[in-house]
């Protein structure tokens, strides 16, 4: 169950997980301290668990693998979510991974998506005729 914080909506890793699921097309870019992966037109997102449940993010282009990010979900406490400030106009959110210790948690993981945390059917939505 969803917590309200001042800083936004909070989840466990695992709802995220499925509900992002259901929205790989809304993905903007996800991201470390270390590394970005940034959406494009001619760009497609595919998310998957390896065997071990270890979740994947892949960035295609083609049949080509142009990116990717194994997800270490070891250490994670929740999810934060919240309207990305640089993009409120436009509607964006960020989705923040965050995990370390209790005393001292850091963000591991950004999910920037086109909206925010929706509860819809676990098919892909559509806007317009067309996936987003």
């Amino acid at each position: 169950m969803a917590i309200e914080t001042e800083s936004g909506v909070t989840l466990p890793f695992d709802r995220f997980w499925d509900w992002l699921l259901d929205h790989t097309n809304c993905i903007l870019s996800v991201g470390t301290e270390e590394s970005w992966l940034y959406d494009a037109e001619a760009l497609h997102w595919v998310l998957f668990a390896e065997e071990s449940g270890t979740p994947v993010v892949q960035l295609i282009l083609g049949k080509r693998l142009v990116g990717e990010m194994v997800l270490d979900t070891s250490d994670l406490l929740q999810v934060q979510v919240t309207p990305d400030p640089d993009n409120a106009e436009r509607g964006y959110f960020l989705f923040k991974l965050v995990g370390g210790l209790k005393s001292a948690p850091r963000v591991r993981y950004t999910f920037q998506l086109a909206h925010g945390l929706e509860n819809l059917p676990a098919t892909p939505h559509v806007a317009g005729g067309l996936k987003h």
